[in-house]
């Protein structure tokens, strides 16, 4: 008997040994790339890089300072588009969750989600920039289609997590329906919905072949969301296959600023997510 609870012990340290390899192995991937590109890309990052554009053609120096306002806009005008929308359908989903409709629409929801990032931006090149031109507005589109699943499943799965007395308390003290979705369902899942949202801004604001079809990158700062505008993964790829070092560099400095503020949204989900105990 004693023999056999050895083995099992001994059977079950060697598996939490195993287990802890592999979480190690997969973790070492990402600490290898968060340290090479700081690595790189720290020492290029100052007030000149941060507050100037690309300097011109085989010259040095430059800086990001048109695709950081790029992007902040481009991203901005995504959010304005697929957060309401993505919130409205997550609370339709999430009270009709029998009805054909919202059978339908969560399994395009769930398709959306899958398209690979590139197809959507060839979509809205033949949809948008072939009749109006490239611009910062069918970026935006793009980056919209991509946000959209994100937020309706966040959306739908926290307030399926709500208990079902919050409404039948609101709805039996005569509440309107209306009311009770919006002043009482929508307030108590506002964490896990922000979370959701701070998520889908992650995911899009690094996404480079939708912006290549769509927006496809100015040297000048532009404010105009009618012409093309630069954004932060586009200038690292034109920066990278550049034939200067030099502005390889500054390729290193512009992932390093994406790359810190993508950590920066994820780990305020973590946190948003571990303080309200929300399971998206």
């Amino acid at each position: 008997m004693d023999a056999r609870i050895g083995i099992r012990n001994t059977k079950s340290m060697l598996f939490k040994g195993l287990i802890v390899f592999l979480a190690f192995v997969i973790t070492l991937p990402l600490i290898i790339v968060l340290l090479y590109i700081i690595k790189q890309g720290v020492m290029q990052v100052n007030w000149h890089f941060l507050t100037h554009v690309p300097a011109p053609e085989g010259e040095k120096g430059g800086g990001i300072a048109n695709a950081l306002v790029g992007s902040v806009i481009i991203v901005g005008q995504s959010s304005v588009l697929a957060i309401p929308i993505g919130i409205l359908a997550g609370i339709y989903l999430s009270e009709n969750p029998g009805t054909k409709l919202a059978y339908y629409t969560g399994l395009c929801v769930d398709v959306l989600q899958g398209v690979p990032s590139i197809v959507v931006g060839i979509v809205v090149y033949f949809w948008l920039v072939k009749p109006l031109g490239f611009s910062a507005a069918s970026g935006s589109i793009a980056l919209t289609i991509m946000m959209l699943p994100i937020v309706i499943r966040a959306t739908e799965h926290t307030l399926l997590l709500l208990p079902p007395s919050l409404k039948e308390a609101a709805l039996s003290l005569g509440v309107p329906y209306h009311r009770v979705i919006l002043k009482v369902i929508v307030p108590c899942g506002f964490a896990g919905i922000l979370s959701g949202i701070i998520l889908s801004i992650a995911r899009i604001i690094g996404e480079t072949a939708p912006l290549l079809f769509t927006a496809l990158g100015n040297n000048y700062l532009s404010f105009a969301v009618t012409k093309p505008m630069e954004s932060l993964p586009h200038i690292i790829f034109t920066y990278a296959t550049s034939p200067y070092d030099d502005q390889h560099d500054l390729a290193w400095g512009a992932s390093f600023i994406l790359l810190m503020f993508v950590l920066f949204l994820n780990i305020v989900t973590k946190l948003i997510t571990r303080k309200w105990n929300i399971q998206l």
